[in-house]
């Protein structure tokens, strides 16, 4: 079936959300029976305005303590259920359509449920789901009396924003090709696998059409001004996007977009989102340093570079060292330098004379025009030449 396992009200088909917390779902109505009661000599009026204010109370309170909080569909036969730790329910639908239900292979009595492939004991067109603490998730399937599957849903826990823990997305570009890598930090634990993503440029939010190839690793975003394509690498943890439309040449006016939901374990969900321009996450590749002599060394423009240099110049740092730490992991950053020099140079290659007590170099890169991301440090050591002290024979005394 092209529809799936439906989300709806254990009591109510008017909420909005499609979910409703029993857990003192009746708290509003005893609350208003006991001020009624507790209040029989009460004038006509003020006993009305009690109970208005009254039934506010208990009402926002029944609200605050909705679980779940929210629930949408990611993708087809994917839902996603927002909770907050305490206990809730939720209900999954077989067969949406009556006409469905009131064929003769179809009988509400012989549906039966499977979860993660294990039957369970409910049977019937609606399956009731508790959900507690980060627990429920799961992949949901039913079938008719002789074992057909009738229809499927993946439900995707999301924990809400005070139980979740921290992590953040992180965006570089080597250029202005509107090429850009992007990649979710945090602990070690938070293997997965990228169910979702939307990229978009701000203002096509509504428009934007994101899709998967079959292998889940290719991801295409389109709308009527833009279209990105981005591919997965769910073992490293990272998404390179490719902004088909973008012009280097000309400057952005709205800002890329980019959110992700990562399936981890046990059937949970997290999402990370990030806002930014290309000129704002620019940072350059390392630059190759070679030595021209024992006095003097270049460097070039790092080949991934958008040229012509001039309307995209560097700014270069070179840091010159006395001693480079041989046992540290970046003596650029924990050697002491004599002294550090910020050069401009639209030049293709960029030579620097070495002062002599020097004994290794490090240049770095930034875009000129913007206050971006510096390069990684390029190291050279320099080996000079000792002079070598001929002995002298010495002569025989006699």
């Amino acid at each position: 079936m092209n529809t799936s396992i439906h989300a709806g009200l254990l009591e109510s088909e008017t909420s909005s959300s499609g979910l409703f917390l029993f857990k003192g779902s009746l708290s509003l109505l005893k609350c208003q029976h006991l001020l009624i009661c507790k209040s029989p000599r009460i004038g006509e009026t003020n006993a009305k305005m009690k109970v208005f204010v009254f039934s506010i109370v208990c009402a926002f309170l029944q609200v605050s303590h909705q679980n779940p909080r929210s629930q949408w569909t990611l993708l087809p036969h994917i839902l996603v259920v927002e909770v907050d730790g305490t206990w809730g329910q939720l209900n999954l639908s077989c067969l949406q359509q009556p006409e469905e239900l009131m064929r003769g292979d179809n009988k509400n009595e012989d549906i039966f449920w499977r979860k993660d492939g294990e039957e369970e004991e409910q049977r019937g067109n609606t399956y009731l789901l508790e959900l507690e603490e980060s627990l429920g998730g799961g992949n949901y399937t039913c079938h008719s009396k002789d074992g057909s599957l009738l229809n499927h849903t993946l439900v995707l826990i999301q924990e809400d924003k005070t139980n979740r823990r921290e992590a953040d997305l992180e965006c570089s570009a080597n250029n202005y090709s509107g090429e850009f890598l992007c990649f979710w930090t945090g602990h070690s634990s938070r293997v997965g696998k990228v169910a979702f993503m939307k990229v978009r440029r701000i203002f096509d939010n509504y428009d934007t059409q994101c899709s998967v190839d079959k292998s889940g690793r290719r991801w295409t975003c389109t709308s009527g001004q833009s279209n990105f394509s981005c591919s997965v690498d769910d073992s490293e943890g990272t998404i390179l996007c490719l902004d088909e439309q973008h012009c280097p040449y000309a400057e952005e006016s709205q800002h890329i977009y980019i959110t992700v939901y990562i399936r981890m374990k046990y059937f949970l969900v997290e999402n990370y989102s990030k806002h930014f321009y290309l000129s704002e996450i620019v940072k350059p590749d390392k630059v190759n340093i070679t030595k021209v002599n024992c006095t003097t060394i270049e460097w070039s423009y790092p080949s991934s570079w958008n040229s012509p240099y001039s309307y995209f110049p560097l700014t270069f740092q070179i840091s010159q060292l006395r001693q480079a730490c041989k046992r540290c992991e970046n003596p650029c950053i924990h050697s002491k330098s004599t002294k550090t020099l910020t050069i401009n140079s639209t030049s293709d290659i960029c030579q620097f004379k070495v002062k002599r007590k020097a004994k290794a170099v490090c240049v770095r890169s930034q875009d000129a025009l913007c206050n971006s991301q510096w390069s990684e440090w390029s190291l050279i050591r320099l080996s000079r030449h000792r002079k070598n002290k001929k002995n002298k024979p010495q002569q025989k005394k006699n």
